[in-house]
């Protein structure tokens, strides 16, 4: 994890996954909960929940496709207004093209992955993830640190010119 250890980020990225399956989501924190703060929920109103309990935003979440009530790529057009900058993994045990179409356009799914899910594939996936999450989080801070400098010159250099 030590690509993933950009600077003003925690050791451990928070991490979601989000599947109807209760094994699933057992043996996913079973998996990776030594090198990730990692949450499950059971379906996507219990993931909603957890966006509201927690404070910090989610780094990664991964989605099942295939759950009653919403499917992933709904969940996942959703949370682009609650968590605008987690990076979106959509997991399915079906191979559906239209699924996986339908979520890089609606839901910015940056990876789909088939499931039974591979513990050492999902890993660097997960690891890729946290890395672009936190490289474009950093790449913000900076050009919202370059434009507030940016801003003290131009008045610097008004107030020169005015005197």
């Amino acid at each position: 994890m030590s690509s993933n250890n950009i600077e003003g980020f925690p050791e451990k990225a928070l991490i979601l996954y989000i599947d109807d399956e209760e094994h699933n989501l057992t043996a996913f924190k079973a998996a990776f909960r030594r090198d990730y703060r990692v949450y499950t929920a059971i379906s996507a109103q219990a993931a909603f929940d957890l966006f509201e309990e927690l404070k910090e935003p989610f780094e990664v979440i991964v989605s099942d496709q295939r759950m009653p009530v919403m499917t992933g790529i709904e969940f996942f057009s959703k949370v682009k207004t609650a968590e605008p900058a987690a990076i979106r993994i959509l997991l399915t045990g079906y191979a559906d093209i239209n699924a996986v179409i339908e979520g890089v356009n609606k839901g910015e799914i940056y990876r789909y992955l088939n499931k039974p899910w591979h513990e050492e594939e999902l890993k660097i996936t997960l690891n890729n993830a946290i890395e672009t999450f936190r490289l474009r989080e950093s790449n913000k801070r900076l050009t919202e640190k370059l434009a507030r400098i940016n801003s003290q010159l131009e008045f610097l250099l008004r107030q020169q010119l005015i005197s």
